[in-house]
């Protein structure tokens, strides 16, 4: 299936990988037509390679319902969003419809997908950060003329959609990863090891990434190399993380950091590649 260059991230999305698809690119096996990523997010990696056969996977029900909308009823998707004002209270009271659970589940699946479309192109820096309670609480972000409805892109990434064979799920990732065959190539970008005790960042699902959970993790990826399925993951280059994956082949490259609300904390941080093959 030939590539479409407009296929690209509709959402911007804390530890993104788009910045890093040119590092990343040597470093794949030379062919994927079957591949998973348990920890979607934003997709980067997913839309450059636009692979034919994909199981694309987010514990966040509200991301997966996006790409679901996108596939099946873009065009509504798209008149929905036209709705949607860059306004200070217009924002918020859209961003308060999931603090009554009950008015929020009675919503159309398009009018949620257009509600997270619209949070993520106008809050700020746009950070898709929910509480405790898993509501959405990133501030307005003041810009002066987001992208709110960028029909080319949509509709380019519904009909990959369409001509692909895809398999969305919001489950826990080993439950993916079980079901999976070794024809099928697995990238991994999981919430990442902090750096520090004030870097840990997992507000994109309610709930968090613990070191229990990195471990996990690592077990479940020594599960795929003994029923030899290749992986390649992503995480912060800590010594936690390195500990855990020194049986693995490791690339240490640099990535921005663009999630944070100090501007001069933002910069080059050091990331690993872990992979199970040369």
């Amino acid at each position: 299936m030939k590539k479409n260059k407009l296929v690209a991230p509709v959402l911007k999305w804390v530890g993104g990988k788009r910045q890093l698809i040119e590092i990343f690119s040597p470093l794949l096996p030379k062919k994927i037509t079957s591949y998973c990523e348990p920890f979607v997010g934003g997709g980067a990696l997913l839309f450059n390679l636009q692979p034919n056969i994909a199981y694309i996977n987010d514990i966040n029900a509200d991301l997966i319902c996006v790409y679901d909308v996108i596939k099946k009823s873009v065009d509504e998707l798209i008149e929905e969003l036209k709705n949607y004002k860059n306004e200070s209270d217009f924002f918020y009271s859209v961003r308060e419809w999931d603090r009554d659970m009950e008015k929020y589940q009675s919503l159309s699946d398009v009018e949620k997908a257009a509600r997270i479309l619209y949070l993520n192109k106008t809050c700020y820096n746009g950070l898709y950060r929910v509480n405790n309670a898993g509501q959405f609480n990133s501030p307005f972000g003041n810009y002066r003329n987001p992208n709110i409805v960028n029909a080319p892109v949509l509709r380019a990434v519904s009909a990959y959609f369409n001509a692909a064979e895809i398999h969305f799920s919001s489950l826990d990732y080993s439950e993916v990863l079980a079901v999976i065959n070794k024809r099928t190539f697995v990238y991994l970008d999981p919430p990442y090891d902090p750096v520090s005790e004030t870097s840990n960042f997992t507000g994109y699902s309610k709930g968090g990434f613990s070191k229990n959970e990195q471990i996990r993790l690592r077990q479940c990826c020594d599960e795929l190399d003994k029923r030899g399925i290749k992986f390649m993951l992503s995480n912060s280059a800590t010594p936690f993380i390195m500990e855990q994956y020194s049986n693995y082949n490791i690339t240490v490259v640099k990535a921005k950091r663009v999630v944070n609300s100090v501007a001069g904390k933002r910069g080059d941080v050091d990331e690993v590649v872990v992979r199970n093959y040369e």
